[in-house]
């Protein structure tokens, strides 16, 4: 495959080119930063990402302080070569504030074409717990706190069984949807990620293929 030359990359007057880092497992964008020649030398050499902050005049590595380090697995160029796409792998949220990315105020969403993701829905809990606003049932739960989630996560578990048991499907995706939005409450209020049990499954997926290698052998 053949590799662009960062010579061949066109880095604006101040010698600057923007870097829009993306989470390579969830494929979310985390931050749009700048990187000049320098910098870029330096992610690809440590594998890691390091910017130019235009406020400070300075390079910085991101993580160096905060431990908050993007591993890169990719960096790309658009079809000008006048900006980045770098993937990366985190170690922590991407933004100074905590959050897992800087891009968390919303401007506009189609209601007709917005599509549904557990990491959305998981981001609106969070959201949730942290606003309180009133009436809202999710908020109820938060203020009762993990003894009534667990209650009721107990309770859904129960109505997803009486509806499997009596081969009901659409009572079934219900039930299960209501007992998957419970269990999303409990991971926001232990702070459980959605990454977390990706992983989780990622590593079971591997000892489930290990098994079914010693069974065949």
């Amino acid at each position: 495959m053949y590799m662009l030359n960062i010579d061949e990359l066109k880095f604006d007057s101040n010698g600057l080119i923007p870097a829009i880092v993306v989470d390579a497992e969830t494929k979310k964008v985390l931050t749009l930063a700048y990187m000049n020649k320098e910098s870029l030398k330096i992610s690809m050499e440590k594998e890691l990402t390091c910017f130019y902050s235009r406020s400070r005049n300075e390079l910085w590595l991101k993580g160096e302080t905060s431990g908050n380090y993007q591993h890169i697995v990719s960096i790309t160029a658009d079809c000008d070569k006048d900006a980045l796409t770098v993937l990366v792998k985190k170690d922590g949220p991407a933004c100074h504030t905590g959050t897992d990315s800087c891009f968390t105020k919303p401007v506009f969403e189609s209601k007709e074409n917005s599509a549904f993701s557990m990491q959305g829905l998981y981001e609106l809990l969070e959201g949730r717990k942290k606003d309180l606003p009133e009436g809202s049932y999710t908020t109820y739960l938060f203020q009762k706190g993990i003894d009534k989630i667990l209650k009721k996560i107990g309770e859904e578990c129960t109505e997803v069984i009486i509806a499997s048991k009596a081969n009901d499907k659409k009572e079934t995706v219900y039930e299960v949807a209501d007992l998957a939005y419970h269990i999303m409450v409990m991971m926001v209020e232990m702070g459980i990620s959605v990454d977390d049990i990706k992983k989780e499954l990622a590593s079971r997926h591997i000892i489930d293929h290990k098994v079914k290698q010693e069974k065949m052998t």
